[in-house]
């Protein structure tokens, strides 16, 4: 991976898929270029025109125009080869355990193969690195060993060589040209190895978590170290000489396993202005991702606020905080406070708070306004800190409105249209109240009526047409002075139900009932018609008159059709001169629901005769 300043792009290589994908700084593919089987390492030129990529499978490097994403070139080397370096024009690059070195600035293109000398890489793949601000140096590696070379003239100079340790996966050259740093130090511990770029001389390096796999430099010296680990973070950003990092990163799990995504070997590079780093990350899906980490020569700080729980209105209260970091800002560092509440939700600037050397702050204020009151406190950073915000609530107290709901407990008949009337105490600034109904039942949302200031009397109406047991709520959302309120009034709603009789003969009056007239053998057959609901049965009771009263018979119930009808036939009694009564019910809760309130049809009458 390389970034080509110039143009503010990312170059990635995929051996396994045989291209080179270009990204803006945000990650977005802006070209991709196929047909490069193997291709592995990159450079860009001196000046930024051209990348240079190692084809390994075609032993060969071609050349990509910055501007076009075009191949423009295409230069045979004669080895296969895989990481690259440019160093004052010429691109070396490793071949095997050795390296050598492609000049393109004359007529014909000239290579150099085996230039390691006297270094021995032990068999291992070579890997380079070198530095702009270092013309004429290039460091080598691989097995166990690392060399530095001058580079100035024709061929490579060995300067020094020295063991490094196994388990190198990248290494590269500070641009003061005075260390090499190499993703795994000397000994047991986990750290970047740090050698003097003169003889090689261990120096101390960088501790890092888990298993370091990367390691880059930026223009400004500011050390990025990558680490294989699953629940460690990922990426460490020092500076120079400081072994505590400035910046972590810690990638997030986009994979099935319980670790999170991990650095790829050597996936890390510096955008040149130092403002980014970029890495390549995979998860067990074997998915990579480009992550573009911003600010990383900047330090996080966490800056925490905490204000009393609770407060009364229009008392002093005192909010402090502190604001921690590796690096403190100087006192008196000015923090942007901003007060949040009811009248203000947009939030209101409050006079600024001042840190104390230990990073420490308070400042008073007094709420006006009652409710939630968040006080959030903004620093806004510097050079070497990310800006930082923090808040915290406090409940203020407030006065306690009346408001009332009429209808409550009331019962109507089906169909009925209800004026509900909400009546609001006093208030300070807010005279709107909200009225809500909310029916019975699952299938049936709660949804607002009215919305609006109440009249001069305090009221607002708002009429429903009851079909089923509903209750309506009254919603006053409260101010700076008084809180909110809430009243409930439940109003209740019968259903409709009528009884239809057939098979009868005639009618007549006894006494001062109507009657329905049937032959001694003839079934009554009764048609209900109720107001329908999902799983909803009516009750049918049936008395006969004895010995001078009504006497209950039988009382059951018969399940609607999806029109509300239930038709129900009753036994001929095969004899005459009974007197007998029936009536259809809904019941709440026995009926099958409990949307709407208890109803009871009118009775029918009925005799037998011969």
């Amino acid at each position: 991976m390389v970034v080509d300043g110039t143009h503010q792009r990312v170059y990635v290589s995929d051996p396994t898929g045989g291209k080179i994908v270009v990204t803006d700084y945000n990650g977005a593919v802006k070209a991709t270029l196929t047909g490069l089987s193997g291709v592995s390492g990159l450079a860009v030129s001196d000046d930024g025109g051209q990348v240079y990529a190692a084809v390994t499978t075609a032993d060969r490097i071609v050349s990509v125009d910055t501007t076009t994403y075009t191949q423009t070139a295409s230069y045979p080397v004669g080895a296969a080869p895989g990481d690259l370096e440019v160093v004052d024009g010429r691109v070396w690059f490793a071949h095997g355990a050795d390296f050598g070195s492609l000049d393109v600035s004359g007529p014909e293109p000239v290579v150099h193969l085996g230039l390691r000398g006297d270094a021995d890489f032990y068999g291992a793949s070579s890997i380079l690195a070198s530095d702009p601000a270092v013309p004429g140096t290039l460091v080598a590696g691989g097995g166990s060993y690392v060399a530095v070379y001058d580079v100035s003239a024709d061929g490579a100079a060995l300067r020094a060589t020295t063991y490094m340790g196994s388990g190198v996966k990248q290494l590269d050259l500070t641009p003061d040209g005075k260390q090499v740093l190499t993703s795994w130090g000397q000994g047991y511990g986990y750290s970047l190895g740090a050698y003097s770029a003169t003889d090689l001389s261990e120096q101390p390096g960088y501790p890092i978590e888990a298993y370091p796999n990367a390691v880059r430099i930026a223009p400004d010296g500011s050390i990025a170290g990558g680490s294989f680990s699953w629940y460690d973070p990922d990426v460490h950003i020092h500076r120079p000489g400081d072994p505590v990092p400035v910046r972590e990163y810690d990638f997030p799990n986009t994979g099935n396993s319980s670790g999170a995504d991990t650095l790829v070997d050597g996936a890390l590079a510096w955008a040149p202005d130092s403002s980014r780093v970029f890495a390549v990350s995979v998860n067990t899906y074997g998915t990579h991702t480009l992550r573009a980490l911003t600010d990383p020569t900047k330090e996080l700080p966490a800056l925490t606020v905490s204000a009393p729980a609770k407060t009364e209105r229009a008392k002093k209260l005192t909010v402090t905080g502190k604001l921690t970091s590796k690096t403190l800002p100087p006192a008196g560092t000015a923090l942007t406070v901003t007060r949040t509440d009811v009248e203000s939700p947009k939030g209101r600037a409050l006079a600024s708070a001042r840190l104390k050397a230990d990073g420490s702050f308070s400042f008073t204020d007094t709420p006006p306004a009652g409710g939630k009151v968040t006080y959030k406190v903004t620093w806004a950073g510097d050079a070497t800190h990310a800006p930082a915000s923090g808040a915290d609530t406090v409940e203020v107290s407030r006065k306690a409105t009346s408001l009332t709901l009429n209808n409550n407990g009331r019962v109507y008949a089906y169909g009925k249209k209800v004026t509900f009337t909400a009546h609001l105490g006093t208030t300070y600034k807010n005279r709107t109240v909200s009225i809500y109904a909310d029916p019975f039942g699952a299938d049936k949302p709660r949804k607002l009526l009215r919305t609006g200031k109440v009249n001069s009397k305090g009221n607002l109406s708002a009429t429903v047409t009851l079909t089923r047991d509903t209750t309506v709520s009254a919603v006053f959302t409260g101010d700076a002075r008084y809180a909110s309120k809430t009243a409930k009034s439940t109003g209740y709603a019968k259903v409709r139900v009528s009884t239809a009789v057939s098979k009868h003969y005639r009618t007549g009056k006894i006494g001062s009932k109507a009657y329905y007239y049937f032959r001694k053998n003839t079934d009554p057959v009764f048609t209900t018609t109720m107001t329908y609901y999902k799983g909803r049965a009516q009750r049918v009771q049936v008395q006969v008159w004895y010995a001078g009263a009504w006497r209950d018979t039988a009382a059951e119930y018969f399940a609607l059709n999806t029109k509300g009808k239930s038709v129900v036939r009753l036994e001929a009694p095969g004899e005459s001169g009974i007197r007998a009564r029936l009536r259809s019910s809904y019941v709440n809760g026995s009926s099958g629901d409990s949307v709407n309130s208890t109803t009871h049809g009118a009775w029918r009458y009925f005799t037998f005769t011969r």
